[in-house]
């Protein structure tokens, strides 16, 4: 079903195999190996410095559309500049993605370089210098890149990731020395857009072979096709004499987390980090492997899967996504739906057409116009759909019912009322039978500005509101998770009383830096780089003194989270990844995705300016 078929299971069967598992040499074999190493490595690429660029960055190279690139004729050769020390810059600088991807217009011969100062290089990264930017980086920039390094974990002498946290304060771990698939993507992004792409390949393929895995908790075991949340990479003895010692990847698909829950989002990240990689370094040649291509559609096998659901959007149980605890987003929440749309339209531009994808690639298509209908029409309001709301009819039974859902009037919150500006609006938390969350959040609002599945008026609604109630959602750290808190009576039962998700800490309307990279990456997506400069000014007057912690508590997020772990990982990406794609705007290509007209005519039910009904009769007369 979905293109899933016995020689795609056998292939994934096949290809994605247990990482490797090398043996651990002694220290002096390693180290004579290394100076080795150091010794015979020569640079394909010079590490040179930015050029000067005006604030705005440049219209990237592996951006332009092959058409422009045609019309502009053959490329001229451009000289390379020498730097004049080779440690002034790292991997990763725009010369280096000109030479990579469009090598005919330089010349073959690299500049040399002074042997000793090359040797050094190669020796470490911590020999390397940041690379020269637009501008001077500020001392907040530089601490958050030594950071950043300092929490990159290596796998058989190769690195794989970053660790959730490494906070030096803090002797209880527990699961934050571990490399998450959500909390990775902004470090990935970071490296990336610096240029250093090894580890986020690296990333990308050793947990494509854990989707392989078995996991199993109390005798069941879920879909193949399921990405794990974290892993660990612990060192093992070979045998029971203790002479040698090997590496392993120590997987966790929610069978060791809070719960018990599986990792609905982690797949759906996989995915989205997967055409990033791609686009920006145009690695065709991963993406066209076969456990790479089997691997997609396992995922996308899981999510599309037949069930008991009518509506398009994923059914999910509490904590499947970033809010991990119970925090009453069970069902169909927003976030889940965002991811979800983004990764089927990144899918859809990665995956090879054959006759296995065919009749997958047209399930995506079919879902891909019944969600983004199904979120534009029912889960967004403002003020006008807030009062129609208020005057909904109850219990009506036709196929040309207004209130569809069964929402009484009765479940409009007394907050909202009072909150919601006269311009201006925002998707709400989750859509069932009888129930609206209204409550706002974050995530799944940006991101569905990124993947467009908003509509553009519905995208600039939700900026027009953020920018009105800054008080309330950015204040004294951006940004909210979820506004507002639960607290009294609702806290005690949709939480259970949680003594973490207390009314306006962690992901009960606490404040998370880590989103300033979506908030960014939505800005310059509509145009609005100003709002995202506000946020992120706001950000870097506290995080370094701060010590980078995970969350802020209170309304206005003035407390450090009272069990925030300091040197979070995400947070420290995060603002890296805000700056970084301010000054190269078009980098945000990699991550958002076009209005795709074709998608809302493939309805039967498009929206327009009257509502229709969606039923199997339209949809016929429509296809006639």
């Amino acid at each position: 079903m979905n293109g899933q078929t016995p020689m795609g299971l056998a292939a994934a069967a096949a290809a994605a195999a247990r990482p490797c598992r090398r043996r651990l040499l002694s220290s002096a074999s390693t180290s004579a190996a290394s100076k080795t190493a150091a010794g015979t490595a020569t640079r394909l690429f010079p590490k040179l410095p930015h050029p000067h660029q005006p604030p705005y960055g440049r219209r990237l190279p592996f951006l332009v559309s092959a058409a422009s690139q045609s019309q502009a004729g053959p490329a001229t050769p451009v000289p390379v500049p020498v730097p004049s020390d080779p440690r002034a810059a790292v991997s990763g600088n725009l010369p280096f993605f000109d030479r990579v991807l469009f090598p005919d217009s330089f010349p073959l011969e690299t500049p040399p370089a002074r042997e000793e100062e090359d040797a050094a290089a190669v020796q470490t990264d911590e020999a390397v210098e940041p690379a020269v930017p637009l501008r001077e980086e500020t001392e907040t920039e530089r601490e958050a890149w030594r950071l950043l390094r300092r929490a990159v974990v290596s796998y058989c002498g190769e690195p794989v990731g970053t660790v959730a946290a490494e906070d030096p304060e803090c002797t209880e771990t527990l699961n934050y020395d571990q490399v998450f698939i959500r909390d990775f993507v902004p470090s990935a992004l970071a490296f990336l857009m610096r240029g250093e792409t090894e580890i986020v390949r690296n990333f990308l393929l050793h947990t494509l072979q854990l989707q392989s895995w078995e996991k199993t908790v109390d005798c069941y075991s879920p879909g193949q096709g399921l990405m794990p949340a974290s892993f660990k990479i612990r060192t093992v003895p070979l045998d029971e004499n203790n002479e040698g010692f090997e590496e392993v990847l120590d997987p966790d698909f929610g069978e060791a987390a809070i719960g018990r829950v599986a990792p609905v989002d982690s797949g759906l990240w996989w995915i989205i980090l997967l055409r990033a990689y791609c686009k920006i370094t145009g690695d065709n040649a991963l993406l066209e492997r076969v456990d790479v291509q089997t691997g997609i559609q396992l995922i996308l096998s899981l999510c599309l899967a037949d069930g008991f659901d009518m509506f398009p959007t994923l059914l999910v149980t509490d904590g499947s996504c970033m809010i991990d605890r119970r925090m009453g987003i069970h069902g169909h929440p927003l976030e889940i739906q965002a991811l979800f749309y983004s990764a089927l339209r990144c899918s859809r531009e990665m995956l090879v057409v054959n006759n296995g994808s065919k009749n997958l690639i047209r399930a995506i298509n079919n879902r891909l116009s019944a969600l983004s209908f199904h979120i534009r029409e029912y889960y967004w309001v403002d003020m006008k759909k807030i009062n129609e709301i208020y005057r909904y009819k109850t219990e009506e039974y036709s196929h040309d019912a207004t209130n569809k859902f069964n929402i009484y009037p009765e479940q409009i919150p007394s907050w909202l009322v009072d909150w919601i500006p006269e311009k201006g609006g925002y998707l709400i938390g989750n859509l069932q039978p009888a129930h609206m969350d209204f409550r706002f959040f974050s995530l799944g609002n940006l991101w569905a500005i990124a993947s467009s599945l908003t509509t553009p008026k519905q995208a600039e609604g939700i900026l027009s509101l953020i920018e009105e109630k800054w008080d309330d959602l950015v204040a004294n750290m951006p940004l909210k998770i979820c506004y507002p808190a639960m607290e009294d009576d609702e806290w005690r039962i949709i939480t259970g009383s949680d003594p973490k998700n207390t009314p306006w800490s962690y992901h009960n309307g606490g404040s998370w830096p880590t989103l300033l990279w979506q908030f960014t990456l939505a800005c310059i997506k509509m145009g609005r780089p100003e709002l995202a400069r506000r946020a992120i000014a706001v950000a870097e007057e506290r995080l370094s003194d701060d010590k980078w912690p995970e969350y802020y508590d209170t309304r206005s997020g003035r407390f450090i989270g009272k069990q925030s772990r300091s040197y979070q990982t995400w947070t420290i990406a995060g603002f890296l990844t805000s700056k970084m794609l301010l000054e190269n705007p078009e980098l945000a290509s990699i991550l958002t995705c076009d209005e795709d007209l074709e998608l809302l005519e493939g309805c039967a039910c498009c929206l327009s300016t009257k509502r229709t009904r969606c039923s199997r009769r339209a949809a016929k007369s429509h296809s006639g």
